[in-house]
C-alpha cells in the first residue's frame, strides 16, 4: 500500500504558443489545435483546443506566417502511456475562397521539463486518381480528415496518400509535478551522469 499523503497522481502543465509557419505560395491562413491523450489522461485546466486569427505574410518575412498563438493546458494521470500530443491543422482560402486545409501535423509534448521548440512537417491527403483530383478542384472539396484527431493515431493511415506540405514551429514550456515520487525520472540524460556536467575549473578538450 502506498505511504499515507504520497501522491496518486502526476502532473503535467504546458504552455507556450503556435509561433509560426511556412506554406510556400499560400497566404491568409490560420491554425487550430487540439490535444490527443490517452484515457489515463484528465485535464485539469486550460483549452483543450483552439482557432487562431488569419495571418498574412509581411515584406519583413514574406514566406513566414507568424501567430504567436498561446496554448496553456495542465494534465494529471496515473501512467506515462497515452502521454499528450499536440495536432494542429492549417486552413486557408483556395482560388474560389473556399476554406480548404493546407496542412496536417502533429507531435508529443516534450517529456522533460523546461523551454522546447519543435518544427512540425505538415501534409495534406491526396486525391487517389486524377478524376478526383480535378473533381475536388473544381468543386472546392477537397480531400480532408472529419476529425484531425486521426493524424495522432496510427489506425488506418497505412491507407491513406499524403503530400508533403509546409512546417509549423511550436514553443512548449512544461512542468511536471510529482513524476519522480511515482517512479518516473524524466530530468535531462546529461543530468542523470553527474561526469557529462562539466566542472568549473576543469579543462575541457
Amino acid at each position: 500500500m502506498a505511504a499515507a499523503g504520497s501522491p496518486s497522481v502526476f502532473l503535467l502543465a504546458v504552455n507556450g504558443q503556435i509561433e509560426s509557419g511556412q506554406f510556400p505560395g499560400y497566404d491568409d491562413l490560420y491554425c487550430k489545435f487540439c490535444f490527443v491523450y490517452g484515457q489515463d489522461w484528465v485535464p485539469t485546466a486550460g483549452l483543450e483546443e483552439g482557432i487562431s486569427q488569419i495571418t498574412s505574410t509581411s515584406d519583413v518575412s514574406p514566406t513566414t506566417l507568424v501567430w504567436n498563438f498561446p496554448i496553456d493546458i495542465t494534465f494529471k494521470s496515473t501512467n506515462p502511456s497515452g502521454w499528450p500530443q499536440i495536432v494542429v491543422s492549417v486552413y486557408g482560402p483556395d482560388f474560389f475562397g473556399n476554406d480548404v486545409v493546407r496542412g496536417y501535423g502533429a507531435v508529443h509534448v516534450p517529456f522533460t521539463p523546461g523551454r522546447h521548440t519543435r518544427t512540425i512537417a505538415m501534409f495534406v491527403p491526396e486525391s487517389t486518381s486524377r478524376l478526383q483530383k480535378f473533381t475536388s478542384w473544381f468543386t472546392g472539396r477537397r480531400p480532408e480528415f472529419t476529425d484531425p484527431r486521426v493524424v495522432a493515431k496510427g489506425e488506418g493511415r497505412e491507407v491513406t496518400r499524403v503530400r508533403s506540405q509546409g512546417f509549423v514551429t511550436i514553443s512548449f514550456n512544461v512542468v511536471t509535478k510529482d513524476m519522480k515520487k511515482l517512479g518516473y525520472d524524466v530530468s535531462p540524460s546529461d543530468m542523470q551522469n553527474p561526469s557529462l556536467v562539466p566542472t568549473e575549473g576543469i579543462p575541457k578538450y
